[in-house]
């Protein structure tokens, strides 16, 4: 076990402006073992500076690196390698905590050492714009466990607060393709739940969040372009492991050859899905015609 409980960790890349807030949310959290991890992802502004008033202050145990630029997953890989906490938290820069949300996530985990029925890789909360407003959808009741894969069979749907025990995460570091920075977190999350982990899903809202322009979310159809490898990924292990339906698997086919159809030849695109050609082209031909029929083909132009 670590020197902590709980890792706090938050990956940052030219976010000075924005981490007060999580700061000061962390100085007042109930639950009071923990420590906060920032990899600074190759910042140009005053992040150095900020993170050293902090530290300074000594409310709370804070370990700081700065790494060359190289995106979230890495960043989330280090992090795993410097932190001592025995489960680990990612809440990013631009976001917060409410008070109470280490003191539920240590609350669950106890519940889950508890219960011995499962093999558990972590428990998550909820995310919110506000304290009442959730982030996607959930279920009725106040936990239910499930593994990644099962999240749409019971309504959990949108961005979670999952919390990992640190051991198991460790071995399940995120893969890396040279030339690209970005890796979505759902291949980790999909490969624990293929090898069997369940979390516990609770209902309470401990994570506040804002999707700011400039962010992951907001440039996603640009972020999946750029990084063809990590997307292509992505799509193989969702369709081997999570056992997603027709109409999902071509919109992701679909989706693959819009934004990559200037980067990469058809063949390349199958082979690096796993597609045979006809499945690749039904579902292309399929969403054309959608467009088509909608009369909106300017959807992919843009990208």
């Amino acid at each position: 076990m670590g020197t902590h409980y709980c890792t706090v960790f938050t990956p940052t890349y030219n976010r000075a402006d924005l981490l007060d807030r999580l700061y000061q949310s962390l100085t007042v959290q109930e639950f009071k073992d923990f420590e906060w991890v920032i990899v600074d992802d190759g910042s140009q502004d005053n992040t150095t500076e900020v993170v050293a008033t902090y530290i300074e202050e000594k409310k709370i145990d804070i370990k700081y690196i700065k790494v060359k630029n190289g995106g979230k997953h890495r960043a989330i890989n280090k992090g795993l390698e410097i932190c001592d906490g025995k489960v680990f938290a990612i809440v990013d820069s631009d976001d917060y905590l409410l008070p109470s949300a280490l003191a539920k996530i240590h609350f669950w985990f106890g519940e889950i050492e508890k219960d011995g029925q499962m093999k558990y890789c972590g428990v998550s909360g909820c995310k919110g714009y506000n304290e009442k407003e959730i982030v996607g959808t959930t279920f009725q009741g106040s936990y239910i466990d499930a593994t990644n894969i099962e999240r749409k069979k019971y309504n959990i749907t949108g961005d979670k607060f999952e919390v990992f025990y640190t051991e198991i995460l460790r071995n399940y570091l995120f893969p890396t393709y040279e030339g690209e920075n970005f890796m979505s977190e759902i291949v980790v999350w999909t490969r624990m739940a293929k090898d069997g982990y369940y979390i516990r899903w609770y209902q309470d809202i401990v994570y506040l969040c804002d999707y700011l322009e400039g962010g992951l979310t907001s440039n996603n159809f640009k972020v999946l372009s750029n990084n063809p490898n990590g997307y292509a990924l992505r799509i193989r292990e969702q369709v081997k492991y999570a056992r997603i339906p027709l109409k999902e698997r071509w919109g992701y086919y679909s989706n693959y050859y819009y934004l990559t159809k200037d980067k990469e030849k058809f063949r390349q695109m199958c082979k690096k899905l796993e597609v045979s050609y006809a499945e690749m082209l039904c579902a292309i031909i399929l969403r054309f015609a959608i467009m088509l029929w909608r009369g909106n083909l300017s959807e992919y132009e843009n990208i």
